[in-house]
């Protein structure tokens, strides 16, 4: 190949990839402003709230009811992780049981 045709298909790459580039940005901004925030607020999708009340799963307290394995969220960490009421440690969502 030429030097010139090797810069005019050099060219037309560039130019390829900047289009491609611009259509991203046009693409993403075509969601409305409302939605955009809405994916950014993640305080509604917390798995838990401080003053909730939730139950660790049997495995991990074996021989005890249901109301013995109950406790009262009175903080929740950054990590997504909990301090309970009565119950020394943090405490992750795994060790609960499900919320029906």
């Amino acid at each position: 190949m030429n030097k010139s045709t090797k810069r005019v298909l050099g060219g037309l790459a560039l130019a390829a990839a900047g289009l491609g580039a611009i259509g991203a940005v046009v693409m993403n901004r075509s969601k409305p402003k409302r939605e955009r925030l809405r994916e950014r607020d993640s305080s509604r999708d917390k798995w838990v709230r401080p003053g909730m009340k939730v139950t660790f799963r049997a495995e991990l307290m074996p021989g005890r009811d249901g109301s013995e394995r109950t406790f009262q969220v009175t903080d929740l960490l950054p990590s997504g992780r909990v301090l309970l009421d009565g119950v020394s440690g943090e405490h992750a969502e795994k060790e609960f049981e499900r919320i029906r």
